[in-house]
């Protein structure tokens, strides 16, 4: 082996293997055998969840649950915005009630997306809204309303989750608030 072509090509064919075993460990074998999913392919080849794994209904988090409740004043044609900063996974429970419907957005933005980027999960007009939400993602997560009637709105919201910091975006300023977690009383069980 001594011939400078047989080295080059066999030199050739290992770096080769090895960059096919690098695409095959990231593209298949993750994915399948322990259900990261690095590049999407296994999403999209339909390997995820090859082990036989089932996912937990059981979800721990670092964060302490917190609650928050705020009350906001809108004038005619005035809007606010309030978010909740979430990683990926973690659930809110929410309730929100105004006393005359608003035009209302339930939107996120991803960390590291380009500005003015927001997914869209619920746009219409109510009086109120209920239910759970899931952050598909790592980023600021809330809503929008807005006061399309010509009298003054009283909104609250009231959530719970696992959360440690919120922001209120109003008339071009941001306001950030951090949710204290909620102490136990040693009366409470």
């Amino acid at each position: 082996m001594n011939d400078p072509v047989q080295r080059r090509t066999v030199l050739l064919a290992s770096v080769g293997a090895l960059l096919l075993a690098a695409v095959l460990l990231l593209a298949v074998i993750l994915p399948a055998e322990y259900g990261w999913d690095p590049l999407g392919s296994g999403d999209k080849f339909g390997l995820l969840g090859m082990t036989g794994q089932e996912p937990s209904p059981l979800n721990l988090h670092s964060e302490p649950w917190r609650t928050d409740r705020i009350e906001f004043q809108l004038a005619p044609f005035e809007a606010v915005e309030y978010k909740y900063r979430l990683k990926a996974g973690t659930t809110v429970l929410y309730h929100w009630a105004a006393n005359v419907e608003v035009l209302y957005d339930m939107h996120a933005e991803p960390d590291g997306a380009a500005p003015g980027y927001a997914e869209s999960f619920s746009k219409a007009r109510a009086d109120r809204a209920s239910g759970s939400y899931t952050a598909p993602f790592d980023g600021i997560h809330g809503w929008y309303w807005h006061n399309r009637s010509r009298q003054d709105v009283t909104l609250t919201l009231e959530t719970s989750g696992f959360y440690a910091e919120a922001l209120e975006m109003r008339d071009g300023r941001e306001f950030r608030y951090e949710i204290e977690a909620q102490p136990r009383n040693a009366d409470q069980p």
